[in-house]
């Protein structure tokens, strides 16, 4: 049995982890701005559950959150910076206050919460750290440039941090889903307050009120959360975990463009080295 601390578990990705973990027979510490959107899993797993209301743009509210879990529970086993939403924007159109709100959200709040279990887990020499990302940061949409800069972000700490916590036997995965059946793009997603004309055919299209992908044929939450239980209780667990086989093909697609691009300049790239 092992502890987990979930942000955003009122709905989506983190509501059905938080559910899977504990019919897991895990414990959880269930976070959400507003607790009584969680009463039920406390009602359904009064031992093993505790719900804690969590901004993550408020430093104060994470050190008390992560001292409660400490005091129900002894340990934090694993984090999984979930909580969070999108943005739709052209990079033209974000208004600052919109742009700063982001990543107080996306980026700084995972940030602080990594720094408030870090110290238990760096003591017992063991736990793991989810970092909730999107493909975005490889396919980088029209309209997704300041989601894809937030993720981004994450990504790149997480990267430095999984090999700074390595050798300590504290793992890191990122997480990369594409489109899921959860409500990331209604009540979760932003956008810009106002478009700009020249970008309609480019970010314009991603805005939701022209948007005409389908949620409904996303991928499957509940999958999604037995495939990040699996990557935590791997012996190897992934740097970074693909979600969905739409998004495998789109991570592998780019992977391939990039390839084929660093092949074609690569005379032009190595010349650069002195003396060559």
């Amino acid at each position: 049995m092992s502890t987990w601390f979930i942000t955003g578990c009122s709905t989506g990705l983190g509501r059905h982890l938080a559910e899977a973990v504990l019919a897991a027979g895990h414990r959880v510490v269930v976070t959400a701005r507003n607790p009584a959107d969680v009463d039920d899993l406390l009602s359904r797993y009064p031992d093993d559950a505790l719900g804690v209301a969590l901004d993550v743009t408020d430093p104060v509210q994470i050190a008390r959150a992560v001292a409660a879990g400490i005091e129900r529970f002894g340990q934090i086993d694993v984090l999984v910076n979930n909580a969070g939403y999108g943005y739709r924007s052209a990079v033209e159109e974000a208004p600052d206050a919109d742009i700063d709100a982001l990543f107080a959200t996306n980026f700084f709040g995972p940030v602080n919460l990594i720094k408030a279990v870090l110290p238990g887990m760096r003591a017992r020499r063991s736990g793991a750290i989810v970092n909730i990302s999107s493909i975005a940061v490889r396919i980088t949409p029209a309209g997704s440039g300041y989601y894809a800069a937030v993720k981004g972000a994450l990504e790149g700490l997480s990267g430095s941090l999984r090999k700074e916590l390595e050798p300590l036997g504290i793992s890191i995965i990122v997480v990369e889903p594409g489109g899921f059946r959860t409500d990331f793009g209604g009540r979760s997603l932003h956008q810009s307050p106002v478009p700009i004309a020249d970008y309609a055919q480019t970010a314009g299209k991603r805005r939701k009120e022209n948007d005409t992908s389908n949620p409904s044929r996303g991928g499957d939450p509940a999958r999604a959360a037995e495939a990040m239980i699996a990557a935590v209780e791997s012996p190897n667990p992934p740097a970074v975990l693909v979600l969905g086989a739409p998004t495998v093909a789109m991570f592998r697609a780019e992977l391939d463009t990039r390839r084929a691009e660093l092949d074609a300049w690569e005379e032009v790239s190595s010349r650069t080295s002195v003396g060559d």
